[in-house]
């Protein structure tokens, strides 16, 4: 199957040389070059590719917005970003708009066709750079793991039960109704669980 593929950049030079690369490969066909996004929104239109290489920074309508507009038509082509600008906003608007890739324009050219063929494969890539900022940002932004406390491998089977039902606020009463027990049955699991989980 052969990609037919959109370039979008408001530099003459780097479409042509994106056109060049992507034109040594087989399995890929350009079929168009727009200048900025409004003029990708109507060759995508018009042309119907399977991947628009989008750059960003645009005269007329930048390259999230005209992301955004491609994205929300009917069976839309897949969008890969390919920009100079390596800033998570850029990032996080991209995939928020739906693209399916994120690549920086120095990157290696292997880089580029691995996004193109990824997004035409319904896969998505983005720089390595960018995805090791995007994990760290992520992993940060957790929240750390509840360590229970110590000693509470130690109670009894009631003692848990109590503690279980402890945690979810409920009372002394609920906890008796709940596992068919007395109150003092309850607190004396309580005072248990005092003394084991200090």
């Amino acid at each position: 199957m052969t990609v037919r593929i959109l370039l979008a950049d408001d530099q003459a030079m780097i479409r042509a040389a994106l056109a060049t690369l992507l034109g040594t490969r087989p399995d890929f066909t350009v079929v168009g070059q727009a200048e900025d996004g409004a003029e990708a929104l109507a060759l995508t239109r018009e042309l119907s590719p399977d991947v628009v290489l989008m750059d960003i920074r645009m005269p007329r309508l930048d390259g999230l917005e005209a992301t955004r507009r491609i994205l929300v038509k009917p069976a839309p082509p897949r969008v890969v970003v390919l920009t100079t600008y390596d800033l998570d906003e850029y990032v996080y608007e991209a995939l928020r708009a739906g693209a399916s890739g994120f690549l920086l324009k120095h990157a290696p050219p292997e880089e580029l066709l691995l996004g193109v063929r990824a997004a035409a494969d319904g896969g998505a890539l983005i720089s390595p750079t960018v995805t090791k900022r995007l994990l760290s940002t992520f992993t940060q932004q957790l929240p750390r793991p509840v360590r229970p406390p110590a000693g509470l491998d130690r109670l009894t089977v009631r003692e848990r039960q109590v503690f279980d039902l402890l945690v979810c606020g409920r009372t002394n009463a609920q906890i008796a109704r709940t596992l068919s027990v007395a109150e003092t049955t309850v607190k004396t699991a309580l005072r248990s669980l005092l003394w084991v989980v200090r």
